[in-house]
């Protein structure tokens, strides 16, 4: 993409279809006149009146127990400097967007025209009363200490500046790994710091926090090392001068231990790598580039333990493994402050939870075949979904030892099941599959390519590079929709129809022909057949020329199967295919079947839909708890209708006992696991979490993930295809381009799977 192209997707992004990130939405009801009334006059001054008598109760009546404030002057914007409050507002609402994904908690969004200390603490405080939580962003320094300071002794509420703590947090934590792979003390290790800013300065005082010598430590600024003999320094730099003789940073790293980055790119070389002591541990933290390339580091030593601020190295130190965690634990207890036990709690979980065994989910989402504690993990991943559960209970823990807790919690097990409840909107699922396609991109055919969204969608994949796009249709359309687009990278175009492709047409006629010739096709049929751009498309899967294909934007399902189930076929041991709808809710990912091809499964058509839906799920990382739909409840009915799910279920629990699998039972129980749980105590679903419906037809499936689809909150992603031997799949007619982008990730990621099965057969054999 040009760099013309990717300006304008951004500002589309930022204005369209409504401006801005992130806005207030309502919790109550609102539809009647008794719920306005409640909402404002008469009946809002009923609680006014409550917190009146009590202003404690502001907690108990309105949202300020989870609504923080990120609040910046726009001095220190990263990677931009001082553009001002206005220009930095978009950098705010994306901050507010990552506190509400990762952790369910509000943020007003706040840009201040005040530059001045004093004005800028006295404009928070006469605000404070809104908010329960205040964090500061991207303010320069050396203005930001004092703001800090300030707020934090003047407020009852927790102030963070997470530009300071947030990289101090996550690198703390990544830095007690590192040294207990390289066996090293951090009392001992010598320590060069590069950068002397506002996150430089919280990342020293952290780690002499959990034990690191001031006499160990060299910090570098922008003139050189920062010496006690020198006269231009600020308060904060002189609490780190050193008294060694020594002016460079290429110097200060000679046997040194630990090299901390956080300046401008470049600065490190290989040869400074090669000075420093065994096992150097490197976190090169400058962004979007560090202060020596990854690979330039790696080659540099063979025994380098490194980190970067990158996501496409391991050991990212990012601060969303931290803010939105830490705030949470601070809410959740009403903490007056966040203080540094609190800090050094979140330090501890974060470490903690990457020696812990890693969730196939995010094995999965990582593209690893299983990622442990090691050289390469120092950190947990920031998509893993025990974040949640990990560090707001030891930050909250923290508050409630060290005295600023005013609501203490007493039922932890109670507490970390909300914590997961809050995330049930799982959103990062589509980060987490877009990551996984992107680690190992594959050939996609585009069937359809003559249509501007169809090109849209292969521009964004591409751009994404997590697929490959190869399009289909009418070379001239295509052409001039690239152009209107500006998709100016060249991919392989082919028209199935013209006379430049007859020699690969009729080879792939008479492949089609070999196989179908005893099931009614002449010669003269696959001929004609190969110039219909799903049957070629299908052939090129078959033939090893592409790794997958999706279509259906212009045509109706049937159609657009028809050619599929002819071409490429059904897995080994499939007797019909189905389809599934990975549905994002605010409970959680669920998985509903079948939504797209069997009318009026059987019992055993049913097992095989839920045993194709459970291996679909286990591809996602997902652990499925599958309920099997009927208007009835274990029995309640001998209709036919309930007795065919009936008997879909005991086959299932025969044949596959370990499946977490129960029915015949009605939604609103598989849903709702309390209601499940006290009124069908002896199901197998019992006590947990449903996130896959298999329903009994066609028109209760799709009917249901419809209108579940056009929720506000919901999300769909699908039809996936279940029982293909090839990485196929259709798209909805008339699919968005956000919808066919989804699937053209789920795809490739299909691809990636179809081809590791293959592999391991091969090598069984």
């Amino acid at each position: 993409m040009s760099k013309q192209s990717k300006r304008r997707e951004a500002l589309l992004y930022h204005a369209k279809p409504r401006p801005g990130k992130i806005q207030v939405v309502p919790t109550k009801k609102y539809a009647s006149q008794r719920d306005l009334s409640l909402a404002y006059s008469p009946g809002v001054a009923e609680p006014c009146l409550e917190i009146e008598k009590c202003t404690d109760n502001v907690y108990k009546y309105t949202n300020k127990g989870n609504l923080v404030a990120v609040i910046s002057n726009g001095t220190a914007v990263l990677g931009l400097g001082n553009i001002g409050p206005e220009a930095s507002k978009p950098v705010m609402e994306g901050k507010g967007l990552l506190f509400k994904i990762f952790a369910d908690i509000d943020v007003y969004d706040i840009e201040l025209d005040a530059t001045d200390v004093d004005a800028f603490v006295q404009t928070v405080n006469h605000m404070a009363p809104t908010f329960g939580g205040i964090n500061l962003e991207d303010i320069k320094a050396p203005e930001a200490f004092e703001i800090e300071r300030r707020l934090k002794e003047e407020l009852d509420i927790p102030v963070m500046h997470d530009d300071q703590h947030g990289t101090a947090i996550i690198s703390a934590a990544a830095l007690l790994n590192a040294l207990e792979l390289a066996e090293k003390k951090i009392d001992q290790v010598k320590i060069v710091i590069s950068g002397a800013g506002a996150a430089a300065v919280s990342c020293t005082r952290l780690y002499k926090a959990f034990g690191a010598k001031a006499e160990n430590i060299v910090m570098a600024d922008s003139r050189g090392i920062i010496r006690s003999d020198r006269e231009d320094l600020s308060a904060e730099k002189l609490e780190f001068a050193t008294d060694r003789k020594i002016d460079t940073l290429a110097e200060a790293l000679v046997g040194a231990d630990v090299f901390v980055g956080l300046s401008i790119a470049d600065i490190v070389t290989q040869k400074m790598i090669k000075s420093m002591a065994a096992s150097p541990i490197v976190f090169a933290m400058a962004n979007p580039d560090p202060e020596i390339k990854y690979d330039l580091a790696m080659r540099a030593r063979k025994d380098i333990i490194m980190a970067t601020g990158r996501s496409d190295h391991p050991n990212q130190v990012n601060n969303v493994l931290g803010f939105p965690f830490i705030f949470r634990g601070a809410l959740d207890v009403r903490a007056t402050k966040i203080n540094e036990a609190m800090k050094m709690a979140a330090v501890r979980a974060l470490a903690d939870l990457a020696k812990e065994p890693v969730p196939e989910q995010v094995n999965v989402a990582y593209g690893e075949t299983k990622l442990q504690f090691g050289r390469e993990y120092i950190i947990p991943k920031p998509f893993d979904p025990r974040l949640i559960a990990a560090v707001p209970p030891a930050v909250a823990k923290a508050a409630m030892e060290s005295g600023v807790a005013l609501a203490p919690i007493t039922d932890w097990e109670r507490y970390e099941d909300e914590l997961l409840e809050r995330m049930g909107n799982d959103h990062k699922m589509l980060k987490l599959l877009f990551d996984r396609a992107r680690s190992n991109p594959k050939r996609v055919v585009f069937a359809e390519a003559d249509h501007l969204d169809v090109i849209k969608a292969a521009q964004i994949v591409y751009e994404e590079g997590f697929a490959i796009p190869i399009l289909l249709g009418r070379k001239e359309v295509i052409l001039e929709l690239k152009q209107e687009i500006d998709f100016d990278e060249d991919v392989l175009i082919i028209d199935p129809k013209c006379d430049e492709e007859e020699e690969r047409r009729n080879a792939y006629a008479e492949e089609f022909w070999a196989q179908r010739k005893r099931k009614g096709i002449t010669r003269f049929d696959a001929r004609r057949l190969m110039r219909e751009r799903n049957y070629f498309g299908a052939m090129m899967l078959n033939l090893g020329e592409a790794d997958a294909m999706v279509s259906g934007y212009a045509r109706s399902y049937p159609t657009a199967l028809r050619p599929i189930l002819e071409t490429v076929g059904k897995f080994e041991g499939v007797n019909k295919v189905a389809a599934t709808n990975l549905m994002l809710t605010p409970k959680g990912p669920i998985f509903i079947s079948d939504t797209s091809v069997n009318i009026n499964p059987t019992a055993q058509e049913l097992a095989n839909i839920a045993q194709m839906t459970n291996h679909t799920m286990k591809m996602f990382g997902v652990n499925p708890v599958i309920a099997m739909i009927s208007y009835a409840n274990f029995g309640s009915s001998d209709d036919p209708h309930a007795l065919k799910v009936r008997q879909a279920v005991a086959m299932l629990h025969e044949s596959n006992p370990d499946m977490i699998l129960d029915g015949e039972i009605q939604v609103d129980f598989a849903l709702n696991s309390e209601m499940l749980k006290n009124k069908f105590p002896f199901s197998k679903l019992a006590g947990k979490k449903v996130n896959a419906l298999i329903f009994p037809n066609l028109d209760a499936a799709n009917s249901n993930y419809k209108m579940l689809k056009e929720q506000k909150e919901v999300d769909s992603i699908g039809p996936i295809m279940l029982g293909m031997r090839r990485a196929v799949h259709i798209f909805q007619l008339g699919a968005s381009v956000e919808e066919m982008v989804n699937m053209t990730a789920i795809a490739v990621v299909d691809a990636q799977q179809k081809e590791k099965r293959a592999r391991s057969k091969r090598l069984s054999n």
